[in-house]
């Protein structure tokens, strides 16, 4: 785009916030936020012991500001780190403009969004069944969350007719998740299930516990899964939420914020039995509470059959180790369409609006926006982020009132509530009855990065550059986080500006590593780059990395690198053998006459080439645009340069000669000019020994001056007239005959042909015969005999 005239505003973002920050200072500190400590300045730490503090009771308790400080100290120095990388690899970002998701103006424009939807009411409190990561401590939105295998087992339990005792009214549970078992508060099938058509308003009574618990219909319980019928516990998964809030179920927690089972038992177990039978699990972690419950159930008699062992799908939060629990906490949470259809279909139409590359990526987005089962969660339990921006009045008897949030001034912004005091108090005043508590939340890190269209070009804090490129035109990024950083970006594009953010959304995909699996640290599959840039050159890493379509996984072949690199060593010899020929003298500033078939087909030939390039990369199809430049400076390469090197020395003439230099020097142009988007650094270093400036703010080429040095077209792009490809294409089939027949000869190259005999249709023959003088010089051919026959394919007779 710069190539073609456009000011492209291209800043260089760095995405410092969010929980791997915190646990990549934790782990590389060995230390740990404690948030009633003071703060120290110039906090000076202990090293680490050999293998580090992994353990919490290891590492050093801090402050949060420290913390803080420690977490932003790694990433400069990470930063920098990529920095170098990225700078090694060519990419074309305006170093002079740079943002990041957690510097000052990224938290005044976080926190200014974040007020405007408070004000609006999108953004609200809520009491209630949240995401909760055991490894984080912390709850997480549902887009963050994904499904990994993982053994377990189906194990059957009775649940007795009426209040107690045994009898054949007793109905059997499979659940994966028996330790829930204290605070289960229903049984629930599918209403047309047969099987318990004349159970649905009866009661049961739960084993080991003896809670009686109703059961009921409700259309999301599966016939053909387990029993059939279900236990909803407070709260087992998302499916539980749903049949809670449905039918206005008790709320029995039993998991906590720790990931284990609760010190007291939940509202319902009173009798001595359940109250004993619940110590037994007390204070366990889920997986421990798990195996235990089993053997109390075995012991009492209520289990059916033995467990029945199989692999399912446990959410886990995606950077997390342990599967996620749903615990009941008071949240902050955005509206985002889940449960207004209105705005459903305002972002629906507005992902219709976007241009998506490739087109099926649409169907993601879509699919992700039908399947929201709830509204946007944006606080974090954590410390190095984004505060929440508002505090809470103080009630006399030393409550926080959460339901009247005290929001900050505008010229106030950024604020730190745990730092900072509200507008009408004082210091003193906080956490004291009739005075104020921060709200000690942060905001999840996509509610920042939601808003980087807004934070790069300076919304909100009088910049100018804003009105010029807000609507963007493209969005790069990858499939994986359509559902959080395009949606949400989206969503506040919506709410902000009733506005797509970009035009065009370019979708790629992971990088797998060569057994198809996706490289990521977790797995210890990732391959950095730094060995590879020093052996092949960051032009082979970025070939390869152009060579990948959109919307395709990829795997990394470092095979590949190697025929990058042939490309890039093979443009620099291109370059210096075109530029070993002078350039014919020019009258009044113009460029000398391109006379010859050859030279005028191969300028044609490049100027279709060109405006595919133009065409693809318009599109985004950027591994097209390189496939169709490369497979053309292979074809210069192979073909054209071999074919007109002995005019190109004078052997046929002055006016030959310059037919062929011309071309070569403006062929030699354009091709460096299509390649330097993919391969900077080499067509830059060719540039620069003939030409002014630099490659990248050269003019894109353009295929209308191509065809006007071509000459008129004659018949056609495939004709034999002036200007025709056709002359070329049948030189080049001619020349390629010849090596092949010395090669099986085992001949040198520079060995004479008594003969070439060319059989084809009389337009073969004439384009070969418009070409016969440089395929002669090429292939060192004595003679070529043209035999006429119509209606097959060329065929090359060599006679040695």
């Amino acid at each position: 785009m710069r190539m073609r005239g456009r000011e492209v505003f291209y800043p260089v973002g760095w995405d410092d916030n969010g929980l791997p920050t915190e646990r990549r200072a934790q782990n590389y500190f060995g230390v740990r936020c404690d948030p009633g400590l003071p703060y120290q300045p110039g906090l000076e730490l202990p090293d680490p012991p050999a293998g580090g503090r992994s353990r919490p009771a290891e590492q050093v308790p801090v402050s949060r500001r420290n913390f803080t400080e420690l977490c932003q100290q790694l990433t400069a120095a990470d930063e920098a780190a990529f920095a170098e990388a990225w700078q090694r690899l060519g990419l074309s970002v305006d170093w002079d403009i740079s943002y990041r998701t957690i510097d000052r103006r990224a938290q005044e424009i976080s926190q200014r969004v974040f007020l405007a939807d408070l004000a609006r009411g999108d953004a609200y409190q809520a009491e209630g069944p949240a995401l909760w990561d055991v490894t984080f401590g912390t709850a997480v939105a549902q887009a963050e969350t994904e499904d990994r295998d993982l053994p377990g087992s189906y194990v059957r339990l009775a649940f007795t007719a009426g209040e107690a005792g045994a009898g054949a009214g007793a109905l059997t549970v499979a659940t994966t998740r028996p330790e829930l078992l204290p605070g289960c508060v229903a049984l629930v099938a599918h209403p047309d299930d047969e099987r318990y058509a004349g159970r649905f308003g009866s009661t049961v009574t739960s084993p080991l516990f003896g809670v009686p618990v109703p059961v009921l219909a409700h259309r999301l319980a599966e016939p053909g899964k387990g029993t059939g019928i279900a236990m909803v516990c407070t709260f087992g998964d998302l499916t539980d939420v749903t049949w809670w809030r449905d039918l206005q179920l008790e709320t029995r927690p039993v998991i906590g914020r720790d990931g284990r089972l609760r010190p007291e038992p939940p509202a319902g177990i009173s009798s001595a039995a359940g109250r004993a039978a619940y110590a037994e699990l007390a204070g366990q972690t889920a997986r421990a509470a798990r195996r235990r419950i089993v053997e109390l159930l075995g012991a009492a008699g209520a289990l059916r059959g033995d467990p029945e062992h199989i692999v399912h799908p446990v959410k886990f939060y995606e950077k997390g180790d342990l599967p996620l629990e749903i615990v009941t906490t008071r949240q902050w949470y955005i509206r985002n369409g889940s449960r207004d259809p209105a705005l459903r279909e305002k972002l629906l139409a507005r992902g219709r609006e976007l241009a998506w590359h490739p087109a099926h990526m649409r169907s993601r987005f879509e699919n992700w926006v039908d399947g929201l089962t709830g509204d946007w969660l944006v606080s974090r339990q954590r410390y190095a982020g984004v505060p929440v921006p508002v505090w809470y009045p103080v009630a006399a008897g030393g409550t926080p009132d959460r339901s009247h949030p005290i929001a900050p001034a505008d010229a106030d912004l950024p604020v730190d509530p745990t730092a900072d005091v509200p507008p009408g108090y004082r210091a003193d005043q906080r956490n004291a009855p009739g005075g104020f508590a921060a709200d000690p939340d942060v905001l999840d890190t996509w509610a920042t990065s939601s808003l980087t269209p807004q934070i790069a070009a300076g919304w909100s804090t009088g910049d100018d550059v804003f009105a010029q490129v807000f609507p963007m035109d493209l969005r790069p990024q990858a499939h994986e986080i359509i559902r959080t950083w395009l949606f949400y970006t989206l969503l506040r594009g919506q709410a902000e500006e009733d506005a797509l953010p970009w035009r065009h959304a370019a979708i790629s995909g992971w990088i797998l590593d060569p057994d198809r699996k996706k490289m990521s640290k977790s797995a210890g599959n990732v391959v950095t780059p730094a060995d590879f840039l020093r052996d092949y050159g960051a032009d082979a890493l970025r070939y390869w990395a152009s060579s990948a379509r959109l919307g395709v996984d990829t795997a990394f072949e470092p095979a590949q690198l190697k025929v990058g690199r042939r490309l890039a060593v093979k443009i620099l010899n291109a370059s210096r053998f075109v530029l070993g020929f002078e350039p014919p003298p020019a009258a009044a500033g113009d460029l000398p006459g391109v006379t010859e078939p050859i030279d005028r087909a191969l300028l044609r030939q490049l100027a279709a080439v060109t405006a595919q390039c133009t065409g693809a990369l318009e599109a985004y199809d950027h591994a097209v645009a390189l496939a169709q430049a490369e497979r053309f400076f292979w074809s210069f390469c192979d073909d054209y340069l071999e074919l007109v090197k002995s005019r190109a020395y004078g052997e046929r003439g002055a006016a030959a000669a310059a037919s062929a230099v011309t071309t070569l020097r403006e062929a030699l142009s354009a091709v460096l000019r299509l390649l330097a988007p993919f391969l900077p650094f080499v067509t830059e270093e060719a540039w620069s020994w003939w030409r002014a400036g630099s490659v990248h703010r050269a003019a894109w080429p353009d295929p209308a001056a191509l065809l006007a040095l071509a000459g008129p077209g004659g018949t056609g792009a495939g004709g034999t007239g002036p200007g025709g490809t056709a002359a070329l294409d049948a030189a080049a089939a001619a020349i390629g005959a010849v090596r092949r027949a010395k090669s099986r000869a085992r001949l040198p190259m520079k060995a004479t042909v008594s003969q070439l005999i060319l059989t084809a249709p009389q337009e073969q023959l004439d384009a070969l015969d418009a070409a016969a003088p440089d395929v002669s010089a090429a292939g060192h051919v004595a003679a070529i005999t043209l035999r006429p026959l119509a209606g097959i394919d060329p065929v090359h007779e060599v006679v040695l």
